[in-house]
């Protein structure tokens, strides 16, 4: 799969603050005949973002725990169910439901206690290029360089 994603001897091409501006690059290429299955977009200068969600409680916990667990549960009460007995269905669902939701605390209460309040917040993270550069095979470099040219209203840095 890693050979999908390289080129023999790459040149940049056009360097993009933002990846539509890329892929809208590589698609002015396309529209006039440039061989685009010589091209990669590579994002650059990745950094990691983290954005704080909210303060991480106890009962947050908890209840986060008892939601998570339940979804397992009702997804394995659902499976077991459909091979239940006749009628049998809908105990396996409250089952597994109710078996997920007290799993679901128990597991969360001994991860977060595990932690000792070290992290005491909820976030979500991310991986975002700075930067987008276009990628081309050495003997397309010139040729793409043209079109480029041509594109109304290019902010490409080369």
């Amino acid at each position: 799969m890693a050979q999908i994603f390289s080129l023999r001897y790459p040149q940049s091409l056009a360097v993009y603050d933002d990846y539509a501006d890329a892929q809208r690059a590589v698609d002015h290429l396309s529209d006039h005949g440039f061989p685009v299955e010589n091209v990669l977009i590579v994002g650059t200068d990745l950094k990691k973002l983290e954005r704080v969600t909210g303060r991480l409680t106890w009962g947050r916990v908890i209840l986060s725990g008892m939601a998570g667990g339940a979804w397992f549960g009702l997804l394995i009460g659902l499976l077991l169910g459909l091979f239940a007995a006749e009628g049998g269905w809908l105990g396996a669902v409250a089952t597994g439901v109710a078996l997920g939701v007290v799993w679901g605390a128990i597991i969360a209460a001994v991860g977060y206690a595990a932690t000792r309040g070290k992290r005491d917040f909820s976030s979500v993270t991310t991986i975002q290029p700075s930067r987008f550069e276009v990628l081309v095979e050495h003997k397309y470099l010139a040729r793409g360089q043209e079109l480029l040219a041509q594109m109304p209203g290019a902010t490409s840095i080369f």
